[in-house]
């Protein structure tokens, strides 16, 4: 997302600098290694008009405006910078804010759609180690509806958060898996199953495996209702409803679905989102009229199984 927003904003006439760890490395910007031992203040390009944070920073004191995006879930109580911005309508609300632009993606480098392939198994994408992610309730599904299921983004046998061994030949493990393997397997998949636990902040993982044509069968929390209308998947936190679903996937209009992510979850309108804030505080208004804090509790959240 950082990368795409970059670009995206370079291509439209605007100069980017990334402020990034030493080794780091790009084509279509300045890249400035970041220094630890330096007051951040001090690093900042003399020629900028605002600083983008894509984490919360220390309380400092900068020379220019600056936008800080939040992308994960704050525990209840912790109160963010006033000039936060969050990464979907819902994840805004959340935090007591109406401050966020919708993540987007360069569709070009995911490269065309084969609508020609046959599409013969289901696909999880996310990290599978993470148990608000809920691999688990992806796997039960695969089996009560009788269908193979890839994993992207986790092994069979984990050890790190508790022990979890899948042992089924119907279910395939991937690891994390990125470029040309990775948009192969979904350009393969009838539909992406992925039942989180957790109030998802965006889900690029979702736009990505509906940019593929796969509708979605997922819980509906967090900004997945923002990104899957109805015809494009099915919501709930109901297995045999999911299950139900998945069942007539052959339903779905993959094309329309992914028009539906090229037309509205694309770099350009993120770019366009983001230009809104910085002009914003480069006029001396705050994003958000008090510091942002999150409201709700954003885990262990229901699924009802078989």
């Amino acid at each position: 997302m950082i990368w795409d927003l970059g670009k995206s904003l370079v291509e439209g006439g605007h100069r980017v600098t990334f402020i990034v760890p030493k080794g780091s490395s790009c084509s279509f910007a300045e890249v400035v290694e970041l220094r630890a031992d330096t007051p951040l203040a001090s690093q900042i390009p003399s020629t900028a008009d605002v600083v983008h944070f894509n984490f919360l920073p220390e309380k400092i004191e900068l020379p220019v405006p600056y936008v800080v995006t939040e992308h994960g879930n704050s525990p209840i109580g912790k109160v963010l910078d006033v000039n936060t911005i969050f990464v979907s309508r819902n994840h805004a609300q959340r935090h007591g804010s109406e401050s966020f632009v919708h993540n987007g993606l360069d569709w070009a480098a995911y490269g065309p759609v084969n609508w020609q392939r046959p599409r013969e198994f289901f696909h999880f994408l996310g990290k599978a180690a993470w148990r608000v992610k809920n691999v688990a309730g992806a796997i039960d599904l695969a089996h009560q509806v009788r269908q193979p299921l890839h994993v992207l983004g986790g092994d069979r046998f984990n050890f790190k958060r508790g022990i979890r061994l899948t042992f089924s030949a119907r279910i395939r493990f991937h690891g994390m898996v990125g470029g040309a393997v990775k948009t192969q397997l979904l350009n393969g998949s009838q539909g992406l199953v992925f039942p989180v636990r957790w109030h998802e902040p965006f889900g690029l993982a979702v736009i990505e495996s509906m940019y593929f044509g796969a509708p979605v069968f997922s819980t509906p929390y967090g900004a997945l209702p923002e990104l899957v209308p109805d015809w494009a998947g099915c919501l709930s936190n109901q297995a045999d409803q999911l299950a139900q679903a998945m069942q007539q996937a052959k339903r779905f209009d993959g094309e329309r679905i992914h028009q539906h992510v090229v037309h509205n979850f694309n770099a350009q309108t993120m770019a366009q989102g983001y230009l809104e804030k910085y002009q914003k505080v480069m006029s001396g208004s705050p994003l958000n009229a008090h510091p942002p804090c999150a409201t709700q509790v954003f885990d262990h959240l229901d699924w009802v199984s078989r």
